[in-house]
């Protein structure tokens, strides 16, 4: 396992999905469900983490996430893929799928 969040996107083998997130926020809840499906549905070809932006504001800052939820798909350690509001499963499919890694 890796020692820290930046060590994971470096070394992962795996594309990393990134959902800022707050316990407050009704949107970060509602497509909570819809984040998790994916994880389920891409279990072994996928890195799935969720960080709460209260309790992890430095990361929040450091990736420029200014509203939430923000959705991050990253690939050696670069974004290749942010969306910001509360997506349905499929238009959050939809854009990973365009934004896969070509790759792998």
């Amino acid at each position: 396992m890796p020692a820290s969040f930046f060590e994971l996107l470096e070394t992962s083998s795996l594309p990393v999905l990134v959902d800022f997130w707050a316990e407050w926020c009704g949107p970060c809840r509602a497509v909570s469900p819809a984040v998790e499906r994916l994880a389920r549905e891409y279990r072994g070809r996928l890195r799935a983490v969720k960080i709460n932006v209260d309790r992890k504001p430095g990361l929040a800052a450091r990736y420029e996430v200014e509203a939430i939820p923000t959705i991050i798909l990253f690939w050696k350690g670069e974004a290749v893929m942010r969306l910001q509001g509360a997506q349905p499963y499929e238009a959050l499919r939809a854009a990973l799928q365009a934004h896969w890694p070509k790759d792998l």
